[in-house]
This record gives C-alpha cells, structure tokens and sequence, in this order.
C-alpha cells in the first residue's frame, strides 16, 4: 500500500474483526498524531489451501481477516518506520 500512502495519503491496516470504523480512526489518531479523514473497511475472507506432499494431501485454509484503508488529512504523513 505504499503507492497509496505515497500518492493518495492512504494507508492500510491489519485490524480486529471487531473494531468499527470509529474505533480504527480513533486509535490512528491516538497513535501517529494525524487527523483521519476517512476510514474504508474490509472483510477479507479465508481462502482454502491444498498441498501435495510424500506423506498424502494436506488440506487446511488461510486466516480470514479485516483490513482498513485509512485516509488523512492533506499534507500530513504517518511515518512507519520512526519507531524502529
């Protein structure tokens, strides 16, 4: 999502299933000191997953999971990589 944050100032989130949209703004606020504009939400679904090995077929799924595009305000940045 790096194009996006570069060019659009939007960035995307790993997010709990759970969280709604005023949550997810409140906590990007609270955590990169940006005032959010809009926040976009969603569900990605498990997608099922199928291996051949010597020991037969070893079937199973992925995670599913919620994602959030977050967009700030004009002019403003949330800089991932200051913390490390």
């Amino acid at each position: 999502m790096t194009q996006q944050g570069e060019k659009l100032n939007r960035y995307g989130f790993k997010v709990q299933k759970d969280a709604n949209k005023i949550e997810i703004k409140q906590a990007v606020e609270a955590l990169y000191n940006v005032t959010v504009n809009d926040v976009n939400t969603i569900v990605v679904a498990a997608k099922k997953k199928s291996r051949f090995t010597k020991g037969g077929v070893i079937k199973g799924s992925t995670s599913a999971y919620k994602k959030a595009i977050v967009t700030v305000k004009d002019g403003e940045t949330i800089d991932f990589y200051s913390n490390i």
